[in-house]
């Protein structure tokens, strides 16, 4: 279905100067230029893209030629990354589905553990813009704005679940999700983004295949929980991973609870504010009740000091997460002086109050008592007197302090 400009809504004026280029260049030299995916979909539904994506019938090669600002990056998907200033546009060539499938379709979902998984291997067998289309993950996704007449064109039913508000494969789910298990999780962010409904044969296949989760590589699973958390949805993500069952595999012995659906309201505010967030942070909040749960597990089995133990349930929760979700050395630090500064925290001695107050992630680890505070675990005397430590001026701190050991 093409849609001419006169019946859509999207408009060039609201489309990136960088990729407006990209479009016009490539037209210029003779080829298709479409803007593809994301990109369409938010600017038909009245929002702002987070960045604009083009496909063309040009190979990788044509369209390095064409812009001497370009690279080939990438080996299983080869694509163009055409670069200004501040932003990379990125230009992918049509293709076709070349897809090693375990069966030509999948229909009984409780055999399903038992077949190959049928992952893509190669995906660099060029193709038509239709073809483009059909190879594509979900139907909001694969609508192409033409910038040679203006117009939209659908291959799959696009515009129709834009309008209706639902999520829904391109060909069969199950069989889809093998190929790339990980949209599985790209479907439940684009849910809570959107604030779509899943398609019922979609949903119906996305709660059975958890499994294929333990198929994404850790670099990239940990890649997929940072856009779910960290592009503004993070309460509505939280939602639909506890709901589908997804919450349980991603974090095990780590109950759902009102500190974590605080922490997930803080970051979306904070995104909102146009301020910084730190994946430890929220990370250190999704997982101290699996710390609390092992340092509970440790109380029965010795006598050992309260603090020894607390650093041995930590040490066991960090493993956790680093072998579960492959989180990066960088941010595990960081959640551990988290973690530990807690029982300092805590017990708001004034006479290791400043030096307490010096440490690299006092702040972080204040936030985190103070949301802890919120929900009942901790007095709320202790977030009260750091809150007043940081607001006496730093030159009679020692004499406030001093006053209350």
């Amino acid at each position: 279905m093409i849609i001419p400009r006169a019946r859509h809504t999207l408009s060039r004026a609201d489309i990136a100067p960088a990729a407006l280029k990209v479009l016009y260049r490539l037209k210029e030299h003779g080829c298709q230029a479409y803007l593809v995916g994301g990109g369409v979909r938010d600017l038909l539904l009245g929002r702002k893209p987070k960045d604009f994506d083009v496909a063309t019938d040009a190979h990788p090669e044509t369209v390095r030629h064409i812009f001497r600002n370009s690279r080939i990056i990438g080996r299983r998907f080869r694509l163009v990354h055409v670069v200004f200033q501040d932003e990379i546009v990125e230009v992918s060539t049509f293709r076709a589905n070349t897809v090693e499938e375990a069966k030509s379709e999948i229909v009984d979902l409780d055999v399903v553990e038992e077949l190959p998984q049928g992952m893509i291997r190669s995906d660099n067998t060029y193709g038509t813009i239709e073809e483009d289309a059909w190879r594509r993950d979900f139907t909001v996704n694969a609508l192409y704005y033409n910038i040679q007449d203006f117009s939209v064109e659908d291959y799959t039913g696009g515009m129709l679940d834009l309008k209706d508000r639902i999520i829904r494969m391109i060909g069969d789910p199950v069989q889809r999700f093998h190929e790339d298990p990980g949209r599985l999780l790209r479907a439940i962010r684009l849910a809570a983004k959107l604030q779509f409904t899943l398609e019922p044969k979609l949903e119906q296949a996305l709660r059975r295949l958890t499994n294929l989760l333990a198929h994404i590589p850790k670099a990239r699973l940990f890649d997929e929980i940072l856009k779910l958390f960290f592009e503004g949805n993070a309460e509505a993500s939280y939602e639909w991973l506890c709901s589908t069952g997804y919450w349980a595999y991603l974090f095990p012995h780590t109950e759902p609870n009102a500190l974590i659906m605080h922490a997930m309201q803080s970051t979306d505010q904070r995104i909102a504010e146009g301020k910084t967030v730190n994946p430890a942070f929220l990370l250190a909040v999704i997982g101290w009740s699996m710390v609390q749960a092992k340092l509970s597990e440790l109380q029965h089995q010795g006598n050992r000091a309260q603090f020894r133990l607390l650093c041995e349930s930590i040490r066991l929760s960090l493993s956790e997460l680093q072998t579960i979700l492959g989180t990066p050395k960088r941010f595990l630090l960081v959640i551990r002086s988290m973690w530990l500064m807690q029982h300092h925290l805590e017990r708001c001695r004034p006479s290791r109050a400043l030096t307490i107050a010096k440490q690299r992630h006092f702040r972080a680890s204040y936030d985190f008592l103070v949301l802890r505070t919120l929900v009942g675990e901790v007095p709320e005397s202790a977030a009260a007197f750091w809150t007043a430590l940081q607001e006496v001026p730093p030159e009679v701190r020692g004499q406030w302090l001093r006053e209350r050991a």
